[in-house]
């Protein structure tokens, strides 16, 4: 799940604001959480990665794998990377509050940063949420949301919306309708069909597979980034 694109408007005037750092962090504490993860009780476990302070070294150890498989996923997707987000990762329902999170499982902030639920401590969805950052990273313009979700679980390989790598047909659902081109058309369409990342998995796998696979996206970002429109349809 994309970050609200009015983030980035907060995070334009928070810049301008002076003085103001409690008000930031009572209104604002996922901008304040990437900005500062120490001042919301998360450590440094290794570089790129913060998590609460008294974790096990057993769960200390099973978020660096995960963290590590999903940073070896995009970068293996996009033959390299450009984004560098600090990942945020609550073990605990308190802690995800605590830093600005909600109900869902994993968020992009900002496309510098991920943040983590208890539910999200995979490495197929904290994968999908850098998958958010790298493609905007490397994307001047913007893509449909459809499109965005899609991608993210193509290249988090989730098994919930395709099937696996040797299956003749990846596609767990498919459709022929329009698909939601805006985050709010998106979040609304999402939560009223249960297929809807399957569907646009579907899209974007096919799309794809009939276009060079991982390469038809880094030359859509090319074609886009010198002024095409988009055109994966």
């Amino acid at each position: 799940m994309r970050t609200k694109p009015w983030l980035w408007i907060v995070a334009a005037v928070l810049v301008l604001i002076v003085g103001a750092g409690t008000t930031v962090v009572l209104a604002f504490p996922s901008v304040a959480a990437i900005t500062c993860p120490q001042c919301f009780g998360l450590v440094r476990v290794e570089d790129g990665l913060y998590a609460e302070r008294d974790i096990s070294e057993a769960d200390r150890q099973r978020l660096i794998a995960l963290h590590r498989e999903a940073n070896q996923r995009v970068t293996e997707f996009y033959g390299g990377r450009e984004g560098s987000p600090t990942v945020l990762a609550c073990f605990t329902a308190e802690c995800y509050r605590r830093i600005g999170g909600g109900g869902e499982r994993g968020v992009a902030v900002l496309n510098q940063a991920v943040m983590l639920s208890p539910r999200g401590l995979d490495p197929v969805i904290a994968s999908h949420e850098l998958s958010h950052v790298e493609l905007h990273a490397r994307l001047d313009s913007t893509v449909p949301q459809w499109f965005d979700e899609g991608l993210a679980a193509l290249v988090s390989d989730d098994p919930r919306y395709l099937l696996p790598r040797s299956a003749p047909n990846r596609c767990r659902a498919s459709t022929s309708d329009p698909l939601p081109q805006t985050l709010d058309e998106w979040l609304r369409a999402a939560s009223a069909d249960e297929q809807m990342y399957a569907k646009a998995a579907c899209r974007v796998h096919r799309w794809a597979e009939a276009h060079g696979g991982h390469r038809a996206v880094l030359d859509l970002i090319t074609r886009m980034n010198n002024g095409a429109p988009f055109d994966a349809r």
